[in-house]
């Protein structure tokens, strides 16, 4: 069905192709998931399928991509349309309407439908993806999950023959994301629909798919084959398929169920009991004694006449990693817009290192604050990488351009931009335009922007979107290093694993309230929604990451 022969493709200006010579042919009517690390040419791949490339981007393509007989380049994106359903890594990029219900019926309007045939398409759509109490919502009140949710309704609405998602779970919580995987699967199986799909976070995707295509980015052969295979020859993969490599579990399980059998021997194997171990007791990084860096007390938000956020109270200490974790709509981006000063609390107050907002603008609690929003693109204005961190000490008075030449200001505390893009993996990408970067590369461009000045405290929105598991280590480990400089970091993220890795303290959301704060092995060990991987195989451990469980065993770690 879709068919790619010798394919390259190269972006205008750039210096190497994002695609080399790709011959791949994709079965009908499979479930396909498209994996390789971030920058390897996965979103790219997608878009050649309908056209967008190089329709909408330019640049040049050599070899065939074949679609149901089609060319996509002669056919064009109008005429692929039809046949190919595309849902983008960004949700904003392809919204029309303003409402939920219309958004999803746009697409059948110009399609000529009837009315009577267009409500019964819309209704079946909404019922899918759980969208009904949504269809009469204004789009920009929606969450990040609930807009991506309403792309793939809209995608869906024209039943296309294939199904094409660039990482249609990136912003959704584990239950909102299983919820659209098993959609997926029913439309797979009842309907024989083909569906690609671009994923980083593989733990939620791989017990779903029937083939796995890996993109290497250091110029390796393209693979394919069932995900056993594919996984048992690359070094991308989830805990679970992390510690069955390890341990030498044999067939490889891809689903907790089939982990399971291999976790209780391993636990019957070790020489103490599990819960002896020092890594079962609660990690957190030490908390001085003083007052929280920032504090928040009974802050209450409204937005479009709901209240959105119910008298929290959260606080977040220097040298301390806080995850604010709940479903989608919990109110935690509303949370660390208000904490930054982008929106007015109707109650409560908001102190950032002892000093109340009050009527301080988003510019000087900035200067204390970094904040990264879920979309990196609003953060990006300048021409070069490098440039956007340049701009941001302008922006603070301690750089300035003389002569064509940035120069920052003697004595300014601030990172060398170069070892800063460098320990980001964006050395290479120094004088690239940052709009034409991968959505994963865009997100690390963003936070070096934000962290170049070395802010007190860190307000991060799902900085993992778009990122493999070798970028997350990355972040990872650079986020250890600025909470050891004293650094207060606060993550609002739907990867459970990030915080199972990466936090000292948990706080969970619902419905605009806190309903759990404390450390992960607690507040995450005991979740049926949000345990990672480990905790699942290993209960009442304490354990949560694979580190966690090597380290417990004969000293692999």
């Amino acid at each position: 069905m879709i068919h790619f022969e010798h394919l390259t493709y190269t972006y205008p200006g750039a210096a190497v192709p994002a695609l080399k010579d790709v011959s791949l042919e994709l079965p009908e009517g499979e479930l396909i998931l498209v994996i390789g690390p971030s920058g390897s040419g996965k979103s790219t791949l997608l878009r050649c399928i309908n056209g967008l490339v190089p329709h909408f981007s330019g640049g040049a393509l050599a070899g065939n991509v074949r679609v149901e007989g089609m060319d996509p380049v002669v056919a064009t994106p109008k005429v692929l349309s039809r046949h190919v359903g595309f849902v983008f890594q960004d949700p904003e990029a392809q919204f029309v309407m303003d409402r939920v219900e219309d958004e999803i019926a746009f697409a059948l309007e110009n399609a000529a439908m009837s009315p009577q045939e267009m409500r019964v398409r819309v209704e079946e759509t909404l019922d899918l993806l759980d969208l009904e109490p949504l269809r009469d919502r204004p789009l920009k009140t929606l969450s990040g999950g609930e807009r991506q949710r309403v792309a793939i309704g809209a995608a869906l609405a024209l039943r296309p023959q294939i199904l094409v998602l660039d990482e249609p779970t990136s912003q959704l919580d584990p239950k909102s994301a299983e919820d659209v995987l098993n959609a997926l699967v029913r439309l797979n199986t009842d309907l024989g629909l083909t569906i690609l799909l671009a994923e980083h976070r593989l733990e939620r995707v791989l017990p779903y798919v029937d083939r796995v295509v890996y993109l290497p980015d250091d110029g390796g052969p393209v693979l394919i084959d069932e995900p056993r295979q594919v996984l048992a020859q690359i070094e991308l993969g989830p805990p679970l398929v992390r510690l069955s490599k390890a341990l030498a579990w044999k067939p490889m399980p891809l689903t907790i169920k089939d982990g399971l059998r291999f976790s209780r021997a391993h636990l019957a194997k070790l020489p103490r009991p599990a819960t002896s171990s020092p890594l079962a007791m609660p990690r957190q990084a030490p908390r001085a004694r003083s007052a929280p860096y920032i504090q928040a007390s009974k802050i209450s938000v409204q937005y479009a006449g709901r209240t959105v956020v119910r008298g929290v109270d959260f606080a977040a200490w220097s040298g301390e990693i806080g995850a604010l974790m709940g479903r989608n709509g919990a109110g935690k981006t509303t949370l660390i817009k208000t904490l930054v000063g982008l929106i007015n609390p109707q109650g409560g107050e908001v102190r950032i290192d002892g000093v109340a907002n009050g009527k301080r603008s988003v510019a000087e609690i900035c200067r204390t604050i970094g904040y990264l929003p879920q979309d990196p693109n609003t953060l990006l204005f300048a021409e070069t990488v490098h440039d956007e961190m340049m701009v941001t000490l302008r922006n603070h008075g301690l750089a300035q351009r003389v002569d064509g030449e940035w120069r920052v200001q003697a004595g300014a505390k601030v990172a060398d931009p170069a070892e800063l893009l460098r320990r980001l993996r964006l050395g290479a990408k120094a004088q690239a335009y940052p709009r034409d970067l991968s959505v994963g590369e865009r997100q690390r461009v963003a936070l070096a922007a934000i962290t170049v000045t070395l802010p007190g405290a860190l307000l991060l929105d799902e900085p993992t979107r778009g990122l493999d598991y070798l970028a997350k280590q990355e972040l990872v480990t650079l986020l250890k290093q600025w909470r050891a400089d004293g650094m207060a970091i606060v993550l609002v993220t739907h990867d459970v694993e990030l915080a199972a890795a990466l936090a000292d303290r948990v706080v969970l959301m619902s419905q605009g309230e806190v309903i759990a704060d404390g450390v992960p092995s607690e507040v995450l060990g005991s979740s049926p929604l949000f345990a990672p991987q480990v905790a699942r195989l290993f209960p009442n451990t304490g354990w949560l990451t694979a580190e966690d469980v090597l380290a417990a065993d004969t000293g692999l770690v």
